[in-house]
């Protein structure tokens, strides 16, 4: 066999399972990132609204009524479930699937808790008489949150149906739900949280 016929047969290998069905991991993760693409360009567009009217609060309450330190430490819950996302990927990768499970429910979890932290916030914003509908500002800001908020608990809820089919057998690394896919989710969630938190809270301190 020539040198070339080898590479042509390695190359499909590479490609091809036991079952001979391709390899379509490449084209799933690449999928990932043009979707994740499409979320910066949103985030973005609802981050320069926000800069445009932050400072347009009419007679309502303004950015003053932040609880940095409340949300700086749910900021960081948030920040620590990238972390325990590594982890997982790092133990589904050994086929360890006890410590993948109990990884991918500890970021399941902190999302979890993040999740909690932004409605209570929420609530005390209202009680406060910040709502939807209180300034543009106010408008802007629930709209920024609110969308990341939804984006956590999306998160969450793919956390979740991981676990479920990892109890079952079914979490494959090529399709369906899997680690690799639902951690890029993941931690762009959290990097976008970053951007949103220095916005937000950080610049108007």
């Amino acid at each position: 066999m020539t040198d070339a016929a080898a590479s042509v047969d390695t190359a499909h290998d590479d490609v091809t399972h036991d079952d001979g069905h391709h390899d379509v991991r490449p084209i799933r993760k690449a999928a990932m990132w043009v979707f994740l693409g499409s979320e910066c360009m949103f985030f973005g567009a609802m981050i320069s609204t926000f800069l445009l009217y932050r400072n347009t609060t009419g007679d309502g309450p303004s950015s003053e009524i932040f609880d940095v330190p409340f949300t700086s430490a749910s900021s960081f819950i948030l920040l620590m479930s990238s972390l325990t996302m590594v982890l997982a990927h790092s133990a589904f990768e050994r086929r360890d699937m006890r410590q993948a499970r109990i990884w991918i429910a500890s970021t399941a979890f902190l999302g979890s808790i993040f999740l909690a932290g932004q409605i209570y916030e929420f609530t005390e914003f209202i009680h406060k008489d910040l709502t939807f509908t209180t300034s543009p500002f106010a408008s802007s800001f629930y709209m920024l949150t609110g969308f990341h908020g939804a984006h956590v608990l999306i998160g969450v809820l793919m956390l979740s149906a991981m676990y479920v089919l990892s109890l079952n057998g079914r979490l494959y690394d090529d399709r369906g739900l899997n680690v690799e896919l639902v951690g890029l989710y993941w931690h762009f969630v959290d990097i976008v949280w970053i951007v949103i938190f220095t916005v937000i809270y950080l610049m108007q301190v």
